[in-house]
């Protein structure tokens, strides 16, 4: 695997945690790669057992989105949402709330894909309702998930 970089987490106002990544493919791909559901279910939240049974994209403004997991136990996590803004190849931007909220409140996701040199940095900043509701998911291991998640992404890259 000949990824370009590993997944950076930061805090980064009261409310946000911004994610960043490199990743050796073309912002196309990156893009295909989280609106697209079979590239999807290859990649999101599927490492160490778990398994995205459902993956349902209205990729449009005012669209819904819904994933749930099977998860290494045999539970289940489902998660939706509404896609807000969607620049093809660029930016999307999307609300996330859990079935059952591990977190208070729905969050605002935004994903800024800038390529360089047929390189491209995935940029995920998260709005959480409170500093509360972030400093929970920072004590979490999703900084972890989403590094697996990541990689496995990476490797999908490099093999398609």
């Amino acid at each position: 695997m000949s990824d370009t970089g590993k997944l950076k987490v930061a805090a980064q106002s009261e409310r946000e945690i911004v994610m960043t990544r490199r990743f050796n493919a073309p912002r196309r791909m990156l893009f295909d790669a989280w609106t697209k559901t079979e590239l999807l279910k290859r990649w999101l939240g599927v490492f160490g057992g778990n398994t995205l049974e459902v993956c349902e994209i209205d990729l449009r403004v005012g669209g819904k989105y819904r994933f749930v997991w099977r998860l290494a136990d045999g539970s289940e996590m489902g998660m939706g949402g509404t896609y807000l803004e969607i620049v093809p190849r660029e930016r999307m931007v999307w609300t996330e709330m859990f079935d059952v909220p591990w977190y208070p409140g729905e969050s605002l996701i935004t994903v800024t894909l800038t390529e360089q040199d047929g390189r491209t940095t995935a940029t995920t900043t998260v709005l959480y309702v409170s500093q509360q509701a972030r400093d929970g998911v920072l004590r979490t291991n999703m900084e972890r998930g989403v590094g697996l998640s990541y990689d496995k992404l990476a490797e999908i890259l490099e093999t398609t």
